[in-house]
């Protein structure tokens, strides 16, 4: 037995090998001292080892510190169950050299699980990084083996003889690549059907290569090709309006912005122009200030698709089924409805029997009464009440701060707020805050999309309520940005931090990497610090989540928080320290990649939503009650929270005021409400027709 002299591969280095000295021993040999001092190979402490067959890295089971934990593969993100050193004594460290690689009770059988344990500085604790990729074991000179050539997560490493095969190699990550590549461009389509397009691009540059391209359809995830292909063949929904665009993406997984939109409507399949049957036999009940309704169905020759609920002659509200519920109506008041039925080319039927009802003389009910309070030609997004009983808001597209009198319904601008760019979709001038302190502090904090990023800043506020622009503060900035995905809701919570949505800017994995700020919650001081308690050291207080725009904590100081989905569910979730939500591998309660929703640590949510019923974007909580305003879904819920469970869902104005975008509660104890019902993808100032609502609530 002895030891013999080997190269060593510690890495290419923008194409250079650079290469080391090892000694790679026998079974059994025990080094001596000059053999110790051979060189080894050494790389930066925090490099991942990544599976050669998989592509997914060395990991340490559910990120335990127990030694005896054993070692797997798992899908890449970067946190420090994923971190190896090689040191120069030969040892295979993580968790910041804290911990060493070891074999199962120190055994060195083919087969023997890879684990970690205390360092001890004993041979089954040395290994040997080859050149060709290999990991050998110093003591049995076994290859370190994802089990059966596995490619899945969870898959055990072991210790197995030396076959060259691509499960025994391992790669260290390519030099350090954080340019995005440009934006695609030239965007066409071909081939368009009632069901399906063509659709072609010129590609992007990038300084490395483009690896993939990423087709979107209004923020939500279409399709994914290689980055050689520029055209792919997409499923589409006849007569939907579509706005597309493709995003590229390279092999470190830096994301470029966004190409520009081509809109597309397909045509329908089957030209349609019988309307639906009329509906029959309305009926309905009177509970205070509510009415419900019912009717029987309508037949058509190709589907009844809803039905339009009209109220004094005027569309008051859309149902899917045969029952609608008209609430925060006036008291003592008659209102004669009828009901139209539609299908999916347009056509109506001729309207239902007519039917008065006289709602009730005071309200029983949970909602009271709905009060229009203002108009806009741009879209309210952030809202705040001040103690005086004006609100303040932000035009997101118009890029300034509104100051609104509900007494009088006079509306005067502060300012524009400096340095804010849209992003051709959903960025621009979002959410707002003030602390329990702006009485005397008057700062406003704000959340904006800029030229370069999402940040958040604070401006104070002149006691003749225009911006102070000399004041301004960027507290927290290099926040990814992207055309959607940008998140922007921020909420002050009871601890006196500022607490601040942020969206994956279109790249999922940024959502599990606590590294960066991009979908997560996040906690900061109110000076712009990161607060000590936070989980992650930096200002990640929960992570896991695709675009949140929703928070709010409720009486036991708890934080609820809303995020869109793709395409199948939106989520309601409640956020403890540290959490992982699971996206882009669980989308609300659907499993969509890796060991999906079933991953170790994962939050389930605490509500799902159909995204067609859902795709809500502001939340409220009053009296322990939980408001969320929904744009596709067109309604605002309502939501008991008891304990850490929401209950009696309930569903209001579904469809009566079209897509809802922010509610926030009143300091009287009631709700203000938005829309967001036009421009509200293309970034245009001051072409939408929104409306700010007051609605008074009841029991």
């Amino acid at each position: 037995m002895g030891c013999r002299t080997q190269r060593v591969l510690l890495r290419k280095l923008y194409g250079v090998s650079i290469l080391f000295l090892a000694a790679a021993c026998e079974p059994g040999t025990v080094l001596e001292s000059s053999e110790l001092r051979t060189q080894r190979a050494v790389f930066a402490a925090g490099e991942p080892l990544v599976s050669a067959s998989s592509g997914r890295c060395l990991d340490v089971v559910q990120e335990s510190h127990t030694p005896g934990t054993g070692l797997q593969i798992y899908g890449c993100h970067g946190r420090t169950n994923q971190a190896f050193t090689f040191t120069a004594s030969g040892e295979l460290r993580t968790y910041d050299n804290t911990l060493c690689v070891d074999t199962a009770s120190g055994q060195t059988a083919q087969g023997t699980r890879a684990v970690i344990a205390t360092c001890t500085g004993l041979p089954p604790q040395k290994w040997v990084f080859n050149e060709n990729g290999t990991v050998v074991h110093t003591a049995s000179g076994l290859c370190l083996d994802v089990e059966g050539a596995k490619t899945a997560d969870g898959t055990p490493v072991i210790l197995w003889t030396c076959n060259g095969q691509t499960n025994q190699k391992w790669s260290l990550p390519a030099p350090s690549d954080t340019q995005a590549p440009t934006p695609p461009s030239n965007l066409v389509t071909s081939n368009l059907t009632c069901n399906s397009v063509t659709l072609s691009w010129t590609g992007s540059t990038d300084n490395v290569g483009v690896a993939f391209y990423d087709i979107y359809h209004d923020g939500q995830w279409m399709k994914s090709v290689d980055g050689s292909t520029r055209s792919a063949s997409l499923t589409v929904v006849p007569g939907a309006t579509w706005g597309l665009y493709v995003n590229a993406r390279d092999a470190a997984g830096n994301v470029s912005q966004a190409s520009p939109t081509l809109a597309l409507t397909p045509p329908q399949c089957q030209v349609d122009t019988t309307p639906p049957t009329a509906p029959t036999q309305l009926a309905g009940s009177v509970s205070g200030t509510s009415v419900t309704l019912s009717w029987n169905a309508s037949t058509d020759n190709m589907g009844v698709t809803g039905y339009d609920v009209l109220r004094n002659g005027a569309k008051a509200g859309t149902a899917t089924g045969t029952t609608f519920a008209d609430s925060g109506l006036a008291a003592s008041t008659p209102y004669t409805y009828a009901v139209v039925a539609r299908d999916a080319q347009g056509n109506v039927s001729t309207a239902s029997n007519a039917l008065t009802l006289t709602t009730g003389a005071a309200c029983a009910n949970p909602i009271c009464s709905v009060t229009q309070v203002a108009t806009d030609t741009d879209i309210p997004w952030g809202l705040v009440p001040l103690t005086d009983g004006t609100v303040l808001y932000s035009r997101r597209d118009a890029q300034d701060i509104v100051r609104l009198n509900p007494a009088t319904g006079v509306k005067t601008t502060l300012g524009t707020v400096p340095n804010v760019q849209s992003t051709d979709g959903e960025g621009g001038l979002l959410g707002l805050a003030v602390a329990p302190t702006f009485d005397t502090d008057r700062w406003l904090y704000i959340m904006h999309t800029s030229p370069t990023d999402n940040r958040i800043v604070r401006i104070q506020v002149t006691a003749g309520f225009t911006l102070d622009l000399a004041s301004e503060q960027v507290l927290v900035q290099g926040l990814l940005r992207n055309k959607f995905h940008n998140g922007g809701r921020l909420r002050w919570g009871p601890d006196g931090k500022l607490y601040a949505s942020t969206g994956d800017a279109q790249n999922g994995a940024n959502a599990q990497n606590t590294s960066n700020l991009a979908g997560k919650v996040l906690r900061i001081n109110p000076d712009g610090t990161i607060p000590s308690d936070n989980p992650f050291g930096n200002f990640v207080w929960s992570y896991g989540h695709r675009n949140p725009q929703g928070l709010a904590f409720d009486s036991n100081g708890q934080l609820w928080e809303q995020e869109f989905g793709n395409s199948v569910m939106d989520e309601t979730n409640l956020i403890v320290k540290g959490g992982n939500y699971g996206w882009p591998n669980c989308e609300g309660t659907v499993s969509q990649g890796g060991s999906g929703c079933a991953t170790p640590g994962y939050l389930a949510p605490k509500q799902t939503y159909s995204t067609a019923e859902g795709s809500c974007s502001g939340i409220a909580v009053v009296r322990n009650v939980l408001y969320v305003a929904c744009q596709r879904g067109t309604r605002l819920y309502r939501e008991i929270i008891s304990g850490s469970s929401l209950t009696n869902v309930t569903p209001y104005f579904v469809g009566t005021y079209g897509r809802l975008r922010t509610v926030e509660p009143s300091v009287d104890g009631n709700l203000w409400l938005t829309t967001s019902n036009s421009g509200d993808k293309d970034s245009l100032p001051n072409n939408s027709n929104e409306k700010i609502f007051r609605v008074l609530l009841g029991n």
